[in-house]
């Protein structure tokens, strides 16, 4: 762990010291685990596309060919997203202070344009095949390409699912979205199937219309979620009412004031000023300082922290 550097306020009359702080706890593991992610999409989506491209060609399905978009739209919304979490994971520089995290909510918004487009023309072709509906043929095999299409997609959304819960990372979260929403579809496209099977040839189209529809609502969502990371928007209160309830716990301090914060990527950033006794000295103020930090390490890992102490008024 880095240890903090503190400027020297040996001369009288110095301001007590402001204390900024990094922290790692689970950095290396989580690092492992956002990769495996990021590859592991990739891979999911790759063979997805090959398996249902090949059902589209032998059943024309409005359906089939909706869940193949949507695998086309994944692998480029994965490759963007392993792009961009190999960057997002670079260390902190001169050019960036605060690590290269938000690179994680660029590629959720990337993300999100790409869903939106393949939401857009699947609810076109939905609507055209409506109005002159087509015979859909070899309908058994779609099924069974579809039904692996669920078994597949249901295992990498669980393990997303795993990731986001150890490491927040935003990006994952948006890819596990864009996974949730393609396990959907081939459920409904699964249904669709059945009923054309069973002489409801314009169920089809009306499936593969509310897919789309579903898949552009959850554009929105995963974009609404990128912005607010980019608008450096607060923490969760549950988070920051934590932060105030670490500092408060700690001998000398009176007040808790200007608590700020935002996410970068997997970093939270904290920044506070703590009204400290005004008859401490500066050196116990500083170790009260450092103990601040140390016990908020502890309650929130992977936080840059900083702590300015401020007289009382």
């Amino acid at each position: 762990m880095p240890q903090a550097k503190t400027p020297d306020h040996s001369k009288a009359g110095t301001a007590p010291p402001q204390l900024t702080k990094e922290t790692k706890g689970g950095w290396s593991s989580n690092t492992k685990l956002l990769k495996a992610a990021t590859r592991a999409s990739v891979g999911v989506s790759a063979l997805l596309v090959v398996v249902k491209f090949f059902a589209w060609l032998v059943t024309g399905s409005v359906s089939v060919f909706a869940s193949l978009l949507d695998s086309l739209m994944d692998i480029a919304a994965s490759l963007i997203n392993l792009f961009a979490v190999d960057y997002s994971l670079k260390p902190a520089d001169a050019d960036h202070r605060f690590g290269h995290g938000k690179a994680e909510a660029l590629a959720g918004l990337g993300q999100a344009s790409f869903i939106a487009v393949s939401a857009l023309f699947l609810i076109y072709h939905a609507i055209d095949r409506f109005i002159e509906p087509q015979a859909v043929t070899h309908v058994s095999s779609a099924v069974w390409v579809i039904v692996f299409a669920v078994v597949l997609t249901f295992l990498l959304v669980s393990f997303q699912r795993f990731v986001v819960k150890r490491t927040g990372s935003t990006a994952v979260q948006a890819d596990s979205l864009h996974y949730l929403t393609d396990l959907v579809t081939n459920i409904a496209t699964l249904v669709a199937l059945v009923f054309v099977a069973n002489g409801i040839v314009r169920a089809d189209s009306v499936f593969g219309l509310m897919i789309g529809c579903y898949i552009l609502y959850s554009a929105v969502q995963v974009a609404r979620g990128a912005i607010r990371i980019l608008m450096d928007e607060e923490l969760p209160n549950d988070e920051r009412e934590l932060a105030v309830d670490v500092i408060e716990r700690t001998p000398g301090v009176l007040a808790v004031r200007r608590l700020r914060s935002w996410r970068s990527g997997q970093r939270r950033v904290l920044s506070v000023d703590v009204v400290f006794d005004g008859e401490r000295g500066l050196t116990d103020i500083h170790q009260n300082v450092e103990s601040i930090v140390h016990n908020l390490a502890d309650a929130i890992p992977n936080a840059d922290i900083t702590i300015r102490p401020v007289p009382p008024t």
